[in-house]
């Protein structure tokens, strides 16, 4: 009879043992997660029991209860941690305190962490090296390190036989599954391509050459399926968002077009910034984002530079520097790696406008950026002389892309 907290099987001998979370509003203390967030876990039963990482404790009951009532009568054997962030490793105690004979597998930082989270020592414990297989409760598991996607000890656990790849954090989403534990079970391209991208851009993205070496060591592997610890599972059309970590692991634009993003006191800006839009659709540039950065989480405006060809910034001067919300979002593009873009510059200010040449100096010192069009400085509002120069701007912009 299924149970209200049954597990999922996904595969032959494979459980999901995951919960969503709708009441989290912030993630990792600092992304806003709208739409929730789901924490994946699974467990192989075969010949043995192994369990492939835990959760976060705002799903650590749901968690324990699936794997209580998954294993029925029997201890688990193996626990795999292929992630020690502790919105996976909640339970690594309580699995410890209930079977202190299971045997831990993990690498040396994998163990290392869980002293400095938990000040615990496994009594039993494989310290795995790059590479190496071990046949698990009957499954030939081979242990793949992904250092820096997005943490040091990260590595994949890839069941030869089965095809399939535990991916820890990689081609993860925010966002609850809401009963779609595959990807092809939703749209995937409504319903999370914009969270799965901003999950990338904020949480991985500054480590793109980790993925292209992680993706290097998975050349020539067969996969079938890949169980990340966020999101849905994908065990069709992989090569979709595959395709999308080649992309943005490359800083290769996803989409030719523009993202705006503006501060505005007192509506100039946003004047400007919302007419550009204009001029740009007029000019039949199909893909343009605008934001207004004082009301949106920089997150989502750093997704969108991993999305588009083009950035636009429009800022005042403020305190005669950059506006600080401002200057927070070109922080986290920078922090973030965001790179090989074309970018374009307006700025603003009463007196003496600073916020233009503040944002020219910091978008031009990030990597292989390049510039587009002259930089348009306003003295509080847009004056009329001034309109062909926003239409001049449209202009090179569209043409860059």
């Amino acid at each position: 009879m299924t149970h209200i907290d049954s597990a999922v099987t996904i595969a032959d001998g494979i459980q999901w043992i995951g919960a969503d979370d709708r009441t989290a509003s912030i993630f990792e203390g600092a992304f806003p997660i709208p739409e929730g967030v789901s924490y994946n876990s699974y467990l192989i039963t075969g010949e043995g029991t192994c369990l492939l990482d835990t959760c976060d404790s705002s799903v650590a009951s749901r968690f324990w209860r699936k794997l209580r009532s998954a294993l029925g009568d029997r201890k688990l054997d193996y626990m795999i941690i292929d992630h020690m962030e502790p919105d996976h490793g909640a339970c690594i105690s309580q699995v410890l305190e209930t079977w202190p004979d299971v045997t831990v597998i993990g690498n040396e930082k994998t163990f290392d962490m869980m002293q400095n989270f938990y000040h615990m020592v496994p009594e039993n414990r494989i310290v795995v090296t790059d590479g190496q297989e071990l046949e698990v409760c009957g499954k030939r598991l081979r242990f793949v390190f992904a250092p820096m996607v997005h943490w040091p000890e990260v590595m994949f656990t890839y069941d030869v036989d089965d095809r399939i790849l535990f991916s820890a954090d990689a081609f993860g989403t925010f966002g609850a599954l809401s009963g779609a534990l595959f990807a092809d079970e939703a749209d995937f391209d409504r319903v999370y391509l914009d969270e799965a991208r901003r999950y990338y851009a904020n949480i991985v993205g500054k480590y793109g050459a980790n993925v292209q070496r992680a993706f290097k060591k998975l050349e020539g592997v067969d996969i079938g399926m890949i169980c990340p610890l966020h999101g849905p599972i994908w065990r069709e059309d992989l090569g979709y968002i595959l395709g999308k970590y080649g992309l943005w692991s490359t800083y290769q634009p996803e989409e030719r077009g523009v993202v705006i993003a503006y501060t505005s006191m007192y509506g100039n800006t946003a004047a400007v910034a919302d007419r550009l839009a204009i001029l740009l659709k007029e000019r039949d540039v199909a893909n343009v984002a605008v934001h207004d950065a004082t009301r949106v989480h920089p997150s989502y405006i750093v997704a969108d530079a991993f999305r588009f060809s083009n950035i636009v910034l429009a800022a005042t001067t403020y305190n005669n520097n950059l506006h600080p919300t401002m200057s927070a979002v070109i922080e986290d593009m920078s922090i973030m790696a965001v790179q090989n873009r074309g970018y374009s510059v307006i700025g603003n200010g009463s007196w003496v406008p600073q916020s233009a040449r503040i944002m020219e100096e910091r978008l031009s010192a990030m990597k292989d950026m390049t510039k587009v069009g002259e930089t348009l400085v306003l003295k509080s509002s847009l004056s009329d002389e001034q309109v062909a120069e926003l239409e001049k701007l449209a202009d090179d912009i569209a043409a860059s892309i």
